[in-house]
């Protein structure tokens, strides 16, 4: 292998990630529960080879986002946990893998022996001139929106240092044979020529509604009637928004899954994306770089080792008995469980008669490699971009909307000059994969007559500013007669059916966790009788919900979720500066403080990586600015 190819390597975790001395502290429980101090996080690069205890508070199988914020969780507020995995890595159902485990994985998927996926397919044309480890690939790809509780949680807990975020402020909509960008600011919606007066006006004050809709009487009273209708009949009926402006704002700002998402949920949806706009800068949402869900739960996996939790990967779950409350696993240790144990249905024991997955939801994926640098989709200084083909856009006509979420090279995933695109849907089995492979087609016309087309002068207009506005009708005219000169090449194809049974807006429901049966119902031949079982990832685009199923298996363990993430933590910044003051002045003294605040994301010399810096904030208060501030820039027109 060449120099050359060698510097363009994906670098190993350690390599990306030096850890810092892990520091650790031989406190009883009792004085690690709420209100104590939680030292500087350290790395954690792999598990401890330390003989580990017999005894647990709680046994958690599976390193999955869920199961890594509830171990952490766990950690600080006291408890003892073995935290343990199947797997050689971290991420469970949501990892992020290389090509070679990617192999590895879809011959498990085909042997059933993980549960919660079918149908799995990799396609790689030319095997022999690809570099396993210059790919990082998500299994269940997620993106942060700005305003969100995950975010919350990973500034409060400090897991955010363990992570770069990069912004994501490119939406696109598929329509008409050509992908437009969502126009959500006066100005993008001023200028769109493809919008009459009375449109722009029935759209911003729409937009402006939906800031306000369950804040007070009036506002509730416009839609309450349509709160189990679909959305898309409500902003029809009451705003007269055009067919083009509500599959926008349903599908695109906010990322229905499913065609007749209800009122209620689709306007918090389409607030979520308005509220979380400018909150760090001019984009609504951010992405972990080297990784999605993967590597957020590896970063709180690393907190609660800090905290005290022991890991154990490659090993299997074997059975639990749950009147000896003994669990025993594939490298022969027994360990005693005092509280629960909680497990992930991709590593049940194999035999498993208990798992509560009824596959109620089929989230068929397709991955694909391109080679291509898709930079035409991402603004100025960003490599990731949301691409969505609205119900019934497609030559298939799709009774259900696909998503695409599009990852350039600078988001650590794959080499210079290559994207990595990942396509999903909840249509029918039967139906999905025909709908993927049309979305899909589409993508690659588009790409390569934006990458190879020249836009003719006469193809821009002016406004008022005298700013060049590109003309969208004469454009998409031009791009209907482009053929494109080459062919688009893919690296790999990756398909498989994911389930879940998770509503597709993002929560689990508190029921799912009541499957405990009484002890004179066991099934005597079954390994996993006892087991709480976490769910698999919902087919929801963003981290909602996370955090919610956490909190509810903590609630869970421990009977009641008050104390959940209940610690104060040190500011690094602070505790270090006090030291160097502290040595000056031969003392000592100790910042117990914690700024209650949100964090700036501030550009560095790199790319488009940002870094979090606490900054003092009022968080209560941020809708409502938001809100403010958009009705200001609005009064004029309405």
């Amino acid at each position: 292998m060449s120099a050359s190819a060698q510097s363009k390597q994906k670098p190993t975790v350690a390599e990306r990630r030096p850890s810092v001395v892990e520091r650790r502290y031989s406190q009883s429980i009792s004085d690690r529960r709420r209100g104590s101090i939680i030292p500087e996080l350290a790395g954690l690069e792999k598990p401890l080879e330390t003989n580990i205890a017999s005894e647990f508070d709680v046994v958690i199988v599976g390193t999955g986002l869920v199961e890594g914020i509830l171990a952490a969780a766990l950690a600080w507020q006291g408890s003892s946990v073995l935290h343990v995995d199947s797997n050689a890595y971290y991420g469970d159902n949501c990892a992020t893998l290389t090509i070679d485990q990617l192999k590895v994985w879809v011959d498990q998927v085909n042997d059933h022996k993980i549960p919660g996926f079918s149908t799995a397919s990799l396609y790689i044309p030319r095997p022999n001139v690809i570099v396993s480890r210059n790919y990082g690939i998500d299994l269940t790809p997620k993106i942060l929106f700005a305003k969100s509780d995950l975010l919350d949680l990973l500034i409060k807990s400090r897991v955010h240092r363990y992570l770069e975020f990069q912004p994501l402020s490119n939406f696109h909509t598929y329509e008409d044979d050509s992908f437009g960008k969502m126009q959500t600011s006066k100005q993008e919606i001023f200028t769109d020529q493809s919008l009459s007066l009375i449109s722009k006006k029935r759209l911003m004050k729409f937009l402006k509604f939906v800031f306000e809709f369950d804040q007070n009487e009036e506002s509730l009273s416009v839609w309450t009637s349509y709160a189990d209708k679909p959305l898309t009949e409500f902003t029809n009926e009451t705003f007269k928004l055009e067919s083009q402006q509500i599959s926008e704002l349903v599908f695109t700002l906010g990322l229905a899954p499913i065609p007749n998402i209800p009122t209620k949920e689709g306007l918090s949806r389409i607030r979520r994306y308005l509220t979380s706009f400018n909150i760090y800068g001019k984009f609504p949402v951010l992405y972990s770089k080297f990784g999605g869900p993967g590597e957020v739960s590896q970063g709180f996996c690393r907190s609660a080792a800090v905290a005290g939790t022991t890991y154990k990967l490659n090993t299997r779950l074997r059975k639990f008995d749950p009147n000896t409350k003994t669990a025993t696993f594939s490298d022969g240790s027994q360990i005693k469980v005092k509280e629960k144990l909680i497990c992930s249905p991709t590593q049940a024991p194999e035999n498993a008669k208990n798992i509560p997955l009824k596959r109620n939801y089929a989230i068929t994926r397709l991955i694909a490699g391109v080679t291509k640098d898709c930079k035409e989709w991402f603004s100025e200084g960003e490599s990731a971009a949301i691409v969505v083909f609205p119900a019934n856009c497609l030559p298939t006509n799709n009774a259900y909307p696909v998503q695409a979420v599009i990852l350039g090279a600078g988001a650590g995933v794959c080499p210079e000059g290559q994207c990595l695109w990942y396509l999903s849907t909840l249509a029918p089995e039967e139906s999905a994969g025909k709908d993927l492979e049309a979305a899909l087609n589409k993508m690659e016309e588009s790409i390569l007559r934006e990458s190879e087309f020249d836009v003719d002068e006469s193809e821009f207009q002016f406004d008022d500013k005298g700013v060049p506005v590109l003309n969208s009708v004469k454009l998409g005219k031009s791009f209907m007669g482009f053929v494109p000169s080459k062919k688009l090449q893919y690296v790999f194809k990756l398909r498989f059916v994911q389930f879940t049974d998770v509503v597709p807006f993002g929560v689990v429901h508190k029921e799912y966790f009541d499957t405990e049966s009484p002890s004179s119902k066991y099934d005597p031949d079954a390994p996993d009788n006892g087991i709480f079982y976490s769910n698999m990832p919902s087919s929801e685009l963003s981290y909602d919900g996370a955090v919610t199923e956490a909190t509810l298996l903590y609630s869970k363990i421990v009977g009641a979720d008050d104390d959940f993430f209940d610690v104060d933590f040190e500011d690094e910044d602070e505790v270090a500066a006090e030291r160097e003051a502290a040595g000056n002045a031969t003392s000592t003294t100790t910042s117990n403080s914690l700024p209650t605040s949100r964090p700036e994301f501030r550009g560095t010399s790199v790319g488009s990586e940002f870094a979090i810096v606490d900054e003092e904030d009022d968080d209560d208060e941020e809708m409502g600015d938001a809100g403010e501030k958009f009705n200001d820039e609005m009064d004029f027109v309405l």
